[in-house]
């Protein structure tokens, strides 16, 4: 899985101050607009439009929301750690507090299936998750992902 082609530090965020999953579509609209040069409002309709069709909150507090946008060269990602768990109709019933956001091209069918399932296997390490909940800021988050990246590659 090639974290360094979906991730930029600019696109990762720790202790995010959301108190809902109402808040935090905007918020990911939000990032992706000053990080990504992507239309806000667009991102968190696309996302939203997504999550109407069933949660991306698969489990022990980890969501993969995703979603196409137009104006999109390739597969973007976007990673929260949240200060609290949020509610988010999981398959489990727990909250989510780690969220890896999938942004993709329409055109992008394999490319996006792809990186959806090495982002899912990768968060179900439950060491990898339990790293990635104590990192302590922007900077630590971003390394402790290109890190897990670089272990899986050896």
């Amino acid at each position: 899985m090639n974290l360094s082609s979906l991730l930029y530090p600019a696109t990762v965020r720790a202790h995010v101050q959301l108190d809902s999953k109402k808040a935090l579509f905007p918020y990911i609209g939000d990032l992706a607009s000053r990080a990504l040069g992507l239309d806000a409002g667009e991102v968190s309709e696309a996302l939203l439009e997504r999550e109407r069709l069933g949660s991306t909150g698969f489990g022990r507090g980890i969501a993969l929301p995703h979603a196409k946008l137009a104006d999109l060269s390739g597969v973007r990602g976007l990673f929260l750690q949240l200060a609290r768990p949020i509610d988010f109709q999981s398959v489990d019933g727990l909250p989510v507090d780690l969220l890896f956001v999938l942004l993709s091209p329409l055109d992008a069918g394999a490319d996006h299936l792809k990186a959806l399932a090495g982002v899912s296997r990768m968060l179900r390490d439950e060491k990898v998750a339990e790293r990635l909940r104590g990192a302590k800021n922007d900077e630590a988050l971003y390394a402790l992902l290109a890190d897990t990246e670089t272990r899986d590659a050896a």
